[in-house]
């Protein structure tokens, strides 16, 4: 016989990996990708929420402490990060520099189109959590700790993570 507990899990690791199959084919600019992608189980949500926690404690910050009690809820969690890497666009500008080749001397600047692409594959990743009822949150607090933990490569400098939860009541709102 098969458990809620078990039923749960199960559905929510594939939203999970189905979260990550609409974000890689989300839109990208220029059809470059600088997405890069990952499941997190309880393990990994686990070191997550520690480091949040000495975040918390270094910058007394202390939404990192909740969002790291927000996220123990959670079975899986999917990490979407990008690189800074420009579009190589001859005429642009909107990253504050006069184009792609001045920005290059400016390599912790982001490119628009980098944080762009990112928000569309997020947006794309809790759509499908959205259509299979599974409660979500954006974190970035999340991402802090994971870029802190280099759970990606170094090139990856903006990341954010998505933590599901199947309960009657959505952990990750009406937080204090």
């Amino acid at each position: 016989m098969l458990h809620e507990e078990d039923i749960l899990d199960n559905a929510l690791r594939h939203v999970a990996e189905k979260m990550i199959v609409a974000a890689r084919t989300a839109p990208k600019a220029r059809g470059k990708n600088n997405l890069f992608t990952a499941l997190a189980g309880k393990g990994e949500i686990e070191k997550l929420a520690r480091r949040m926690e000495e975040i918390a404690r270094e910058s007394g910050e202390a939404f990192f402490a909740r969002d790291a009690g927000n996220i123990r809820q959670s079975p899986w969690m999917v990490l979407l990060g990008t690189r800074i890497e420009p579009a190589g666009l001859k005429v642009c500008g909107m990253c504050g520099f006069e184009n792609c080749d001045e920005k290059r001397k400016y390599p912790d600047t982001p490119c628009v189109f980098n944080t762009g692409d990112l928000g569309i594959a997020l947006g794309s990743a809790v759509s499908v959590a959205m259509d299979h009822r599974a409660d979500n949150r954006i974190m970035y607090t999340v991402g802090q700790a994971a870029l802190d933990l280099k759970l990606f490569p170094p090139e990856v400098r903006i990341i954010y993570g998505i933590p599901l939860s199947a309960t009657s009541k959505n952990p990750f709102f009406d937080r204090k």
